[in-house]
């Protein structure tokens, strides 16, 4: 069954940036120690890592993001969304137009302009049809930015929230939570390392 997955790296402070970000500084000042344990090498950052990637039958992320990680000092061969890994996902851009040129032109791209809702059923029917051809289940992650991730969560779209804290503490930056409606969660495992602690909850 393909599950919807929101994931993503978060401060303390519940920061998903750090203040200031623009395509040519995309974690905002400090923001870079929100991944730190994406570059870690820690067998169990290594694990959750490859367990996600390996999990990604398509990814969503908002525009803001996408020019971020398709401009200059974007996503390369070795920053990649699962970069080292085996096999590519197709990726699902929320956007109001597509862009007109783009520098990643080797990864899969599909831009949905009617909105989120219609850009999650786009990744889900590209996940199952990766998962039907690989004979196991795939799912759809939501990997940013935070009001993607926040807005899909206040919609009801989110199955699973997979957190990644770091011990950082950012003071401002691009909140993940603001104006979600509550939500309970069931937590389901934690694992804590030097560079983060991962969360995994169930959304109810």
């Amino acid at each position: 069954m393909t599950r919807i997955i929101a994931d993503i790296s978060v401060s303390l402070d519940g920061f998903v940036t750090g203040p200031d970000p623009d395509p040519g500084n995309g974690l905002g000042t400090g923001g870079e120690a929100l991944h730190t344990w994406a570059f870690s090498d820690d067998p169990e950052d290594l694990r959750v890592l490859r367990e996600g990637t390996a999990r990604s039958g398509a990814v969503v992320l908002g525009r803001h993001l996408f020019d971020v990680v398709d401009g200059p000092n974007g996503w390369d061969d070795k920053t990649g969304y699962g970069a080292g890994e085996v096999g590519k996902p197709a990726f699902v851009v929320v956007t109001s137009s597509p862009p007109e040129s783009m520098r990643l032109t080797s990864l899969d791209w599909t831009f949905v302009t009617t909105g989120l809702r219609d850009a999650v059923a786009a990744a889900r029917e590209r996940a199952e049809a990766a998962s039907s051809a690989g004979g196991r289940d795939l799912d759809v992650v939501l990997m940013g930015g935070g009001a993607t991730v926040g807005s899909a969560l206040d919609a009801g779209l989110v199955d699973v929230l997979s957190l990644h804290l770091a011990p950082v503490v950012l003071g401002a930056g691009t909140p993940l939570f603001t104006g979600v409606a509550p939500r309970g969660l069931v937590q389901r495992s934690v694992t804590s390392t030097s560079t983060a602690t991962h969360l995994v909850y169930d959304v109810l």
